[in-house]
């Protein structure tokens, strides 16, 4: 019959009932026998409804593809319970070592209390001992101690996140940016005040534009609150930052921001009023060229002391750090003259309620401020000279020792 015996359903004539309909186990649109395996994926997610062979496949595949994901997540997961377990348990060794190295200093300074030890063998266990203790807290054990506490201006800053880098190459690398930062911005510390007092000697006739100076003071504030925060990270991951300096950075900002709200143009005697603003630019001129000394020197000198093995690698240099012999001359003088006219100026701003009725509340509060710093800075100052005089004195006797030894 050729085209004419099919149906205009798509029946064959023959299977037609005889009201001319399909019989109702027929279905123009099922597939064939041959693809019931690949309704797997159907199957096993009742979410899809799967009617093409592409559909099917590609829902078999993504099914595979989850649970490979979860045996991975299981695997990842016992790797890590095992981890933390080896972890806790050399954490425990590290912290028992720790406690054995305080417990023999302890012990060698009975010893020679008693005299039952010689100095020049104290010298030498002491080093040892420094040696062991560097092994430990400048190494990958490092990672496994406990770490300090990010502390309040951390927590206000970054909130509860930890800090502290896992791997020495993180942690030396925070050393490196910190250092680095610190020599860009000296030189900036250097030009910034140069420039206002060179612009006010020669284009700014009388006083200083408010807009300028506030923009300084409004550096200042993000120069400190960044060290600050950069330090605070350096003591979360061992470095051995004196806590004043720190401090003194937390009292820098405040004398900042506060600087920020002195109105220092408008005032019917201006010159007189921003006489302290003039010191102050002098002050942090010469502030610059010490930082800029002390980049230069005390690096230099804190590299040998650690390859020496005397300072731990996360250690910076900042402040009055005991440097080359050339710096005694030339830095340590410095940073007294620079400490003797902060204290100049803070006095200077403290006492004018006494001498002017008309004064701010910022000049006192910025006063007291520059004081406390200055007497910080000449103790802190004075403390590490007195170190160094020790350490010159011990070395000297043992050279001596050394020196009898030989003749």
């Amino acid at each position: 019959m050729g085209e004419a015996g099919i149906a205009a359903g798509g029946a064959p004539v023959d299977e037609l009932t005889q009201d001319g309909m399909a019989p109702p186990h027929s279905n123009s649109n099922s597939l064939p026998d041959s693809d019931s395996n690949s309704n797997t994926g159907c199957a096993a997610n009742r979410s899809y409804r799967c009617e093409l062979p592409a559909e099917k496949e590609i829902v078999a595949r993504i099914g595979s593809f989850v649970e490979r994901c979860k045996k991975l997540q299981d695997e990842a997961s016992v790797h890590s319970s095992r981890i933390r377990a080896e972890a806790q348990v050399l954490s425990q060794h590290a912290l028992a070592y720790d406690a054995e190295i305080k417990s023999l200093k302890g012990e060698i300074a009975a010893l020679l209390e008693k005299d039952m030890v010689g100095n020049h063998l104290v010298e030498k266990l002491d080093d040892d001992l420094y040696r062991a203790r560097s092994m430990i807290y400048e190494g990958d054990v490092a990672a496994l101690l406990p770490h300090k506490s990010n502390g309040l201006f951390l927590r206000l800053l970054l909130g509860p996140v930890n800090v502290r880098a896992t791997r020495n190459d993180a942690r030396f690398k925070v050393k490196e940016e910190y250092n680095t930062y610190r020599d860009r911005t000296a030189v900036l510390f250097l030009a910034f005040p140069c420039v206002l007092l060179l612009l006010k000697n020669f284009l700014w006739s009388g006083c200083f534009p408010a807009v300028p100076v506030q923009a300084y003071q409004a550096w200042l504030l993000f120069f400190y609150t960044s060290l600050a925060l950069r330090e605070n990270i350096l003591r979360v991951n061992g470095s051995d930052i004196r806590p004043w300096w720190v401090y003194h950075h937390y009292f820098a900002m405040v004398t900042a921001l506060v600087s920020l709200t002195w109105g220092i143009q408008g005032h019917p005697s201006c010159v007189r009023k921003q006489e302290a603003v003039r010191h102050f630019l002098s002050w942090a001129a010469m502030q610059g060229v010490s930082m800029l000394l002390q980049n230069r020197y005390q690096r230099q000198r804190l590299y040998t002391r650690i390859a020496l093995g005397k300072a731990g690698r996360m250690d910076v240099v900042w402040g009055e750090t005991a440097g080359m012999k050339g710096q005694i001359w030339v830095l340590y003088p410095l940073l007294f003259i620079l400490q003797a006219f902060q204290f100049f100026i803070g006095f200077k701003l403290l006492k004018t309620p006494m001498v002017d009725k008309d004064y701010d509340w910022q000049m006192v509060a910025c006063g007291v401020l520059l004081i406390v710093m200055a007497v910080g800075n000449f103790a802190n100052t004075m403390a590490t000279v007195a170190t160094k005089v020790k350490v010159k004195s011990r070395m000297k006797r043992k050279l001596q020792r050394m020196s009898s030894k030989t003749s």
